[in-house]
Parts: C-alpha cells; sequence; structure tokens
C-alpha cells in the first residue's frame, strides 16, 4: 500500500520550506518491513524521511492494517502493531 497523495506533497513541502530557509535539506534513509503472521518478513520499502517520527508516520500510512518493522541500517527504530484491535463491548 502507497501513502496517500496528501502525505507525500506534506512531506515534499516541508522539505522544499527547509531548503529555502538553509540551503540543505538532511534526510536520512529509513527501511520499512511489513510482517506477516508470524512476524517474518513480508515487504520490504525505502523512504527517505527528516526524523524517525516521520518514519513512523510514513510506515503508520503504509502498512495501515499490518504489523511492521522500521529500521534505519542496523538500528530497530520502531516496530508498529497497525491492526485493528476487536472492541469489547460489555
Amino acid at each position: 500500500m502507497k501513502p496517500t497523495r496528501g502525505f507525500v506533497v506534506e512531506q515534499a513541502k516541508r522539505r522544499l520550506r527547509a531548503a529555502a530557509e538553509t540551503g540543505f535539506v538532511r534526510v536520512t534513509g529509513y527501511r520499512l518491513y511489513g510482517l506477516d503472521g508470524v512476524r517474518k518478513v513480508a515487504s520490504g520499502d525505502w523512504i527517505d524521511a527528516d526524523s524517525d517520527e516521520a518514519a513512523v508516520e510514513a510506515a503508520n500510512e503504509i502498512f495501515r492494517g499490518s504489523e511492521c518493522e522500521i529500521r534505519q541500517g542496523t538500528r530497530l527504530v520502531a516496530r508498529l502493531d497497525l491492526r485493528r484491535k476487536p472492541s469489547r463491548s460489555g
């Protein structure tokens, strides 16, 4: 699943504003891994993000409804479970 157009456009606008202010844009390569039911890697995507928080935000858009892992090189940034939890009504 790809991020929504609005998400991608907003990320691009932030980078352009940063470049206009400083003349430089700092981005970092992250690897997003989609996990299957037994937490094995089922898919992977490269993204560029300004920070760990931006990478988590991108993962929320891309892997909505599944489990995923975000890595920067060998560093585990986050492991997210974006599956819907059953609600308890009592």
